[in-house]
């Protein structure tokens, strides 16, 4: 059977079979090393357990426990969506563009609306609204919106360092077993092909700080980097810090300046003023943005008499349609390479049989 064939749109009963029986191993292989380690796991079920009664139970403490809970809840969803967005060797769900990004907008238009930065809690992080008592010290500014979002930003490039680890571990184990990679090996003459070339030299003869410099910039190349440390058998502290550090320390303040600075008051004023100059769509495209920043707006001030308009706007809507159909995208894209790894298992186990 040819693996690239197997995908839904071709063979949809095969391509679900054979994903629910790759899940089934990773699982399952998940299990057997979590149970290698007896006391983590043994510690992690406890804790589980305990924060499970004390949720439930009633008692003084209660409050203390949703608080952890729902606090622990908000850094894995940034974490999982960092892990989304950097797994799958380029197919990664983008969700800086789909998640981070727009908070980062949303905290930072909410700041020049309100003036403060103490928004209410609950409902933030879930929902802003603005303070009902501003601290005139407390001026807004890039630095004072950069801290503010600084925590789920850290634990977003974190998560993306995490996703970087898969690469990373399948050129270790293969070249251990003295195989190699089909990523290091193609020949390539495209700029892109060179790209790779380049990449993998800086990795290889620079080290701690030639990882850190691909980490540290946005480049769709960075799996390669992961493949090349494994394949060459950088030390794993040596590849996982200079990830972290450069992912989610210099290259996440790099990105959160920019969408701050993006989604200052005045400048948005600007943009939407050039978009009103374009002939013939000008004004077409100008009425849905002044419509969605007005409802973001009078959502920022729920205890004031302005009322937002519930019905939502042209641009929301199609906003949260392209949202769902990259999530779809995403679904499918993992659910075509697990199937397609499982066929590879099995062609595997059958040239061994004939060998």
């Amino acid at each position: 059977m040819d693996t690239d064939s197997l995908v839904l749109w071709r063979r949809p009963i095969t391509t679900l079979e054979y994903f629910f029986r790759e899940l089934f191993i990773l699982m399952n292989t998940a299990l057997h090393r979590l149970l290698a380690y007896k006391l983590l796991a043994l510690s992690i079920l406890v804790a589980l357990s305990g924060t499970a009664v004390s949720y439930y139970v009633s008692g003084p403490h209660q409050p203390y426990i949703h608080l952890l809970v729902s606090t622990l809840a908000w850094w894995g969803w940034w974490v999982v969506l960092g892990v989304c967005s950097s797994v799958g060797l380029g197919t990664g769900l983008h969700t800086f563009l789909l998640y981070l990004g727009p908070h980062i907008a949303r905290v930072t238009l909410a700041a020049y609306e309100c003036g403060a930065l103490n928004f209410p809690e609950p409902p933030y992080p879930n929902d802003i609204i603005c303070p009902t008592d501003v601290d005139p010290s407390s001026a807004v500014s890039i630095w004072s919106i950069m801290s503010k979002v600084r925590v789920e930003s850290m634990l977003w490039g974190a998560g993306t360092a995490l996703g970087e680890l898969p690469p990373y571990f399948m050129a270790r184990a293969a070249r251990l077993s003295g195989g190699g990679v089909a990523e290091l090996n193609a020949n390539d003459d495209s700029r892109t092909g060179r790209a790779k070339i380049m990449v993998q030299k800086l990795v290889q003869r620079v080290g701690f700080a030639g990882i850190l410099a691909c980490a540290s910039v946005p480049n769709p190349l960075f799996d390669l980097a992961g493949l090349t440390c494994g394949h060459f058998l950088v030390p794993f502290w040596t590849f996982f810090g200079a990830t972290v550090l450069g992912k989610a320390v210099i290259k996440m303040h790099i990105q959160k300046m920019f969408v701050i600075v993006a989604f200052n008051e005045t400048l948005v004023g600007q943009v939407l003023s050039w978009v009103e100059r374009i002939p013939y769509i000008g004004p077409k495209l100008e009425a849905p943005l002044l419509e969605f920043l007005r409802n973001q707006k009078a959502r920022l001030h729920k205890n004031d008499s302005s009322t937002p308009d519930n019905q939502g706007s042209v641009l929301s809507n199609l906003l949260e349609k392209f949202v769902l159909a990259m999530v779809v995208y995403f679904i499918v894209s993992i659910i075509n390479a697990l199937a397609q790894n499982y066929s590879k298992r099995v062609g595997k186990k059958k040239s061994k049989k004939r060998d």
